[in-house]
């Protein structure tokens, strides 16, 4: 069956055996890069498992605040784990052919879990909110029974839109080029491959860009303005110090989280042609980095869960040397 017939009958569709991942094939000191990827990965591993061990143990963290910041843990254990062991096994092996039914696997699960940690951080700034700005209906209205149908309404939404999406790519035909310039099977590289019309995938992928980024960030910035104007009305101090020093970890894994990712589609919008290894290199970093550093600011930041941290060492070195 000829690429042209293909074109010209719309009904046809041509599947390749796969997809040649090839972002990294001219980016010089790859061999460094993809060292540091590993102990990011290692890193990110032990400290969102101690965050998610640290909370279940410890029966006073089983709050609906603590019951989100392990949603966020979970969501960043998984995130990672789509991508950067693929990666230094393309490194490794120096085979960067994927099959083309794992390849829409792995865009599966890397836009669910990308569109959860964005729902993950909306989440964590609703309780912010109902915490600071309705105080005396926090126990009323924030129970851990409701954050568990709000956690598991965004797990349903983050699975049924990035499975609509994943769905629709299995009608386009690829019939030329299969080398994909990304560091995994990214949605829009895999689709612009396409020898058929991909209008459909470009509008979901356009759609999916604003409710997964846009709307949470807009929610997350109104909650910190209703926020800001709730402390700055409280007279004491020491109560507006408080209640913002609680927003403190929250606030920085959002800018860890949007800020770079805003950054590299402006460039890449306004600029209209950015250099490949730049943008794979920055969109790696941008989706590797925030999983590893988001337990690491939670666990010093927040006050409980280093208590309950350095509580569980204590007690693991004294049954590592018990006292004779």
């Amino acid at each position: 069956m000829s690429s042209s017939r293909t074109v010209s009958n719309t009904s046809v569709i041509i599947h390749p055996p796969g997809f040649y991942i090839v972002g990294f094939e001219s980016f010089p000191f790859i061999s460094v890069y993809f060292i540091f990827l590993a102990f990011v990965y290692v890193f990110s591993v032990m400290f969102n498992c101690l965050l998610i061990y640290t909370i279940a143990v410890n029966h006073s963290l089983h709050t609906p605040k603590f019951l989100a910041i392990t949603n966020l843990a979970v969501i960043d254990l998984v995130f990672n784990s789509c991508t950067i062991p693929g990666m230094i096994k393309i490194f490794l092996t120096k085979d960067n052919f994927v099959p083309f039914n794992l390849c829409l696997v792995q865009m599966f699960v890397y836009y669910a879990f990308l569109t959860l940690e964005s729902y993950a951080l909306t989440v964590l700034a609703y309780d912010r909110l109902i915490a600071i700005c309705f105080p005396f209906r926090q126990s009323s209205v924030n129970t851990v029974r409701s954050m568990c149908c709000i956690i598991s309404v965004t797990w349903c939404l983050a699975v049924g839109m990035t499975g609509f999406s994943t769905t629709i790519m299995t009608r386009l035909s690829f019939c030329n080029s299969v080398r994909v310039v990304s560091y995994f099977c990214d949605y829009a590289p895999v689709f612009r491959l396409a020898c058929n019309d991909n209008s459909l995938q470009w509008s979901s992928a356009s759609y999916s860009s604003t409710v997964v980024l846009g709307v949470p960030f807009v929610f997350i910035l109104l909650s910190y303005v209703s926020i800001l104007v709730t402390v700055f009305r409280m007279k004491s101090v020491d109560r507006r110090v408080k209640a913002l020093a609680t927003c403190v970890e929250h606030i920085i894994v959002v800018t860890i989280f949007y800020i770079p990712i805003f950054v590299i589609f402006s460039i890449g919008f306004f600029s209209r042609v950015v250099d490949p290894d730049k943008r794979v290199l920055s969109l790696s970093l941008a989706s590797c980095m925030p999983p590893c550093i988001n337990p690491i600011v939670y666990s010093l930041k927040t006050k409980e869960i280093k208590i309950r941290i350095l509580a569980i060492f204590r007690k693991t070195k004294f049954y590592a040397h018990p006292v004779k």
